[in-house]
């Protein structure tokens, strides 16, 4: 018995290897026989199409130059033709210029032009263009040689004095049985080369060399290798005014019935694969070949595979589980006399348990009140938090008023001291300019009222536009009297005009610059955009105040799709400790009194909701800058401006 249980064992070891080996086999096989079939059916899919579509396109191309085939003939039968070629006087040749360009444009070809029967051109439809035929000799080219053996001739290659590749058809002009000349009309196939170029489509001449290719990487190659003899011909004759022609680097992998075979352009093993279809134009001696790419065959090819893969494995798993269930089934029949007695010692666990469960509701219970109680409490001093939170936002708002109000009032004593002054001088016009100020800033002090409440948390729309200029001359106006003993200077650099412009105190009006810069609008309300400058510039006044020679300057940086401010002055600068905490509410480093700690704070809140920027850092030279960053608004000017620089 002890030997008997090894054998067993080995057994069913060796059993179940030869399973899972002709399981596998099996799979091999599926997959083998499924990519030799779906390879097959999209190769065949693949033959038809591509003939399809090499039979369109040689038609398209024969149809072309069939269509032009009888020009030249009927040019060399015109009596002008035939006079100028035997005597080419002055006048002839301009009235056969004319004739010449008239039949160029009706015909639709690129160039028309005849040639005397010594290889000289007379007359061409471009003689009046730079690159003009007319005067050039013509003898070593091959359409005026068979023109003049017999009758005609065709020939493709890269003209010598345009040095664009055309199609010539020729044709000998011949006066009392006489031949006189040649005449010559060149077509421009190029645009043959993108039609219906969805995969790469080649025209190769006698030699085999590609004239027209819809990869232009393979434009004048050849699909095999060329004698020395023929070589020469084409260097001698300038056919393709001396591009180097090389060897298409073509492997043949497989021959298919008829004329199809499957080819690797490329060298390494993932150069890509083609399906290669040629055909024959005949006169021309051209062909024609397209060829279609093997990427969508092999793909499907292998996602067959895969599919028949997967399908093979999952009907394994299938019958794997089939045979394991009825195993479970058999288990479950033995297991269930084991649950009936495992059964019964439950019913006696439960009933311990159900004690122990009695005892845990009720200290679940406890916990239960203990917890409604506490939240109850925490509700209540979450009403109270929410109360005092509206009272400390009802200050906040309260000392932001406070805050931007001290500006307007400093302006109206200002205006209201100097108005008595000018009526005391009997001044009535500038004493109704100075009322009509006191009145736009007390205007101005009911916006602010009511644009202080974005700093309480109110959205602002975005959409609204600032006009520079005007903002400035309203933030310089506003702070004249400040600015009367500072040196202050307005820089601007548009990046679309590179104009730098520089203003001083004295001649800050600013109407120049409003006029010559119409494009110059930031996305931002007015109002609040003066009030960001007024902020920052009354900063700067307050850092500059006990220097000696005191300075302030604004650089406007005029960007395509920005603005940036940035306003400097040669103060102490900002200590390294205050910087990070700069924007924050009610921080000051002012006396007590002088300020409240709002104004950088409501300024970088409003180039927020502009969807802008401000920062602060010192300057190199000493001082503190402030750059406020805005959106320019797009106008019709600046597009202009814009379109101006580009080209």
């Amino acid at each position: 018995m002890k030997g008997l249980v090894p054998a067993v064992e080995a057994h069913n070891v060796t059993r179940r290897l030869l399973i899972l080996l002709a399981l596998v086999a099996g799979l091999a096989v599926a997959c083998g026989l499924t990519w030799a079939i779906k390879w097959q059916r999209g190769i065949d899919t693949l033959r038809q199409n591509a003939a399809v579509r090499v039979n369109r396109t040689t038609s398209a191309l024969k149809a072309t130059l069939d269509r032009y085939e009888s020009l030249p003939y009927l040019l060399a039968g015109h009596p002008l033709v035939q006079d100028v070629l035997a005597d080419p006087t002055p006048a002839g040749v301009d009235r056969a210029n004319r004739y010449l360009v008239d039949m160029n444009a009706h015909a639709r070809a690129t160039a028309t032009y005849i040639i005397k029967a010594d290889g000289l051109c007379i007359a061409a439809s471009n003689w009046s263009q730079p690159d003009s035929f007319v005067g050039v000799e013509y003898r070593f080219r091959p359409y005026f040689d068979d023109a003049v053996k017999v009758g005609s001739g065709r020939f493709f290659g890269i003209g010598t004095i345009s040095h664009d590749p055309g199609y010539y058809i020729s044709q000998a002009v011949y006066r009392d049985g006489k031949m006189v000349g040649v005449a010559v009309v060149k077509l421009n196939l190029e645009w043959f080369q993108g039609v219906d170029a969805t995969d790469p489509l080649l025209v190769t001449d006698t030699h085999g060399v590609i004239f027209l290719s819809s990869v232009p990487a393979w434009k004048y190659h050849t699909i095999r290798p060329l004698s020395g003899e023929v070589e020469a011909s084409i260097f001698q004759t300038q056919q393709y005014a001396q591009q180097p022609i090389a060897a298409l680097p073509v492997t043949v992998e497989r021959k298919l019935e008829g004329d199809a075979q499957i080819v690797r352009v490329g060298g390494g093993r993932y150069a890509p694969r083609y399906l290669e279809t040629r055909r024959a134009l005949g006169e021309p001696d051209w062909h024609l070949i397209t060829l279609a790419s093997l990427d969508p065959v092999v793909s499907d090819a292998r996602n067959a595979t895969i599919i028949t893969g997967f399908g093979y494995v999952l009907l394994c798993l299938f019958a794997f589980y089939w045979r394991m269930r009825r195993a479970r089934v058999r288990e479950m029949i033995r297991s269930r006399a084991l649950l009936q007695q495992a059964y019964a010692e439950l019913n006696e666990r439960v009933a311990e348990r159900t004690a122990d469960l009695s005892e845990a509701n009720e200290q679940l219970q406890k916990e239960v009140a203990e917890r409604t109680r506490a939240e109850q409490e925490l509700r209540a001093a979450h009403d109270e938090l929410i109360q005092a939170s509206k009272l400390a936002a009802l200050g906040q708002m309260a000392a932001g008023i406070t805050h931007e109000l001290n500006q307007p009032l400093a302006a109206l004593r200002s205006f209201s001291d100097n108005t008595r002054v000018l009526l005391a001088r009997g001044d009535q016009a500038s004493a109704q300019d100075n009322l009509e100020a006191i009145g736009a800033l007390t205007e101005r002090m009911g916006k602010i009222t009511n644009q202080l409440k974005l700093f309480v948390g109110r959205a602002r729309p975005r959409s609204a536009r600032t006009l520079v200029p005007r903002a400035l001359r309203n933030v310089v106006a506003l702070l004249q009297p400040r600015l009367q003993h500072v040196s202050f200077a307005v820089t601007l650099t548009d990046a679309a005009l590179v104009l730098p412009l520089t203003t001083s105190f004295t001649d800050l009006r600013l109407d120049g610059l409003e006029q010559d810069h119409p494009a110059l609008v930031a996305t931002c309300d007015e109002l609040r955009f003066e009030q960001v400058l007024i902020n920052l510039v009354g900063n700067a006044l307050d850092a500059v105040a006990g220097i000696a020679s005191p300075r302030i300057g604004i650089d406007i940086d005029a960007q395509p799709e920005s603005l940036s401010f940035i306003v400097h002055d040669n103060g102490p600068g900002i200590p390294d400790d205050v910087l990070p905490r700069l924007f924050e509410p009610f921080f000051t480093t002012k006396e007590m009194g002088q300020g409240l700690g709002l104004g950088l704070a409501i300024s970088s809140s409003i180039a927020r909701d502009a969807g802008g920027s401000l920062t602060a850092r010192n300057g190199a030279d000493g001082g503190a800058m402030f750059v406020l960053t805005l959106r320019r608004a797009r106008t019709s000017s600046t597009a202009s401006v814009s379109a101006g620089a580009s080209t």
